[in-house]
């Protein structure tokens, strides 16, 4: 029964964080931060003779989900809470530095880094040296959505392993260099030695996610995490947040987040860019107007390594569905049509608001 594991899960995941916590101390920092990762929430800590003050960040369109849910998680757990905005001009904006920094084209990293770009640029300005992250949670314990269409847990086991071989050129990519950019450092507690032997070595049957009824044994993705935490005589999160459906960051800032990098994509890529596409670009070629906006700004960033040269090979490619592999594609049949290949949760039919 997946339940008998749960007392492995948080155990191993709290002195994780302390630890990490712990060692900001001995560092000497006069702030050190946490971000948490109920996805756009940063934990700040503040260390006067060792004592702790919690404040949260969070950043989003305006309304955004993330911004809704970071609110409530704020005011559950008493922090000092800031709650930042930023519109799709300003995103767009930004793109051409978050492509520099981040030394990509891969869509959906800049899509979600560039919102934390723009958070961590804040949150240095704030003096704060230090974030804990919560990347490799989704990796370990299946909890992009595309999971829900895994076959059997032999399966779901492989592409977990495939995931979290594949950090360095994605999440984790984007979680350094975002916040490095500003001279801000990041730390991973999720994808501490003792919490990757936790996490990997449970039986994947536990892991997989089973159709039923709200509230069920395993119905939601990464449920193991989520149940490990609700503990209802004290509990460390208000349910609505705990239970939320995925959100994969480029979707929580704003569905208008994305639907507006497109649009500007399509307003500055012409159809004539993309007939040629496969000649300027052979390797990776892009799909769509927004893979070949990223990819013209990105060789602009690099002209010496341009076109053939052996730069472009640094960035992994293939088809992906909601940040799955290439490989997880073979799960749904649907997803062998590229106009249903994108990397954004919504294009997966257990979400909310599937597109």
């Amino acid at each position: 029964m997946s339940r008998d594991i749960l007392p492995t899960i948080l155990p191993t995941i709290l002195p994780t964080i302390f630890s990490t916590l712990h060692t900001c101390s001995c560092l000497g920092h006069s702030r050190a931060s946490c971000l948490g990762h109920s996805r756009a929430i940063f934990l700040t800590i503040t260390l006067p003779s060792h004592s702790c003050l919690y404040r949260s960040f969070s950043i989003g369109l305006e309304d955004s989900p993330d911004l809704v849910a970071a609110k409530k998680v704020a005011e559950y757990i008493g922090t000092d809470h800031y709650g930042f905005t930023f519109t799709v001009q300003e995103g767009i904006d930004a793109i051409s530095d978050v492509i520099y920094h981040l030394e990509t084209y891969d869509v959906t990293t800049i899509r979600a880094g560039t919102p934390m770009f723009l958070l961590a640029r804040k949150i240095k300005a704030m003096g704060v040296k230090m974030v804990m992250s919560g990347e490799g949670a989704d990796e370990t314990l299946a909890g992009y959505l595309y999971f829900h269409k895994a076959p059997n847990g032999t399966e779901l086991h492989e592409e977990c392993v495939r995931k979290v071989g594949d950090l360095h050129s994605y999440d984790c990519l984007r979680a350094n260099k975002a916040t490095m950019a500003h001279g801000l450092e990041v730390r991973v507690p999720f994808l501490d030695r003792d919490m990757l032997d936790a996490t990997m070595f449970i039986d994947p049957k536990h892991k997989l996610i089973k159709k039923g009824e709200k509230g069920s044994m395993q119905y939601l993705e990464k449920w193991l995490l989520r149940a490990a935490f609700d503990v209802p005589e004290a509990p460390y999160l208000p349910k609505e947040v705990l239970w939320r459906q995925k959100e994969q960051f480029s979707d929580g800032v704003g569905y208008s987040w994305i639907d507006g990098l497109r649009e500007h994509a399509a307003q500055v890529v012409s159809d004539a860019d993309m007939e040629t596409a496969a000649i300027r670009f052979p390797h990776n070629t892009p799909g769509t107007k927004e893979a070949m906006y990223f990819r013209q700004l990105f060789h602009s960033h690099f002209p010496n390594n341009n076109y053939g040269n052996g730069i472009e090979q640094t960035i992994p490619g293939g088809p992906s569905v909601a940040c799955s592999t290439a490989k997880a594609i073979e799960w749904d049949e649907s997803w062998s049509d590229p106009t249903r290949q994108d990397q954004s949760g919504r294009f997966v039919d257990t979400h909310d608001s599937a597109v």
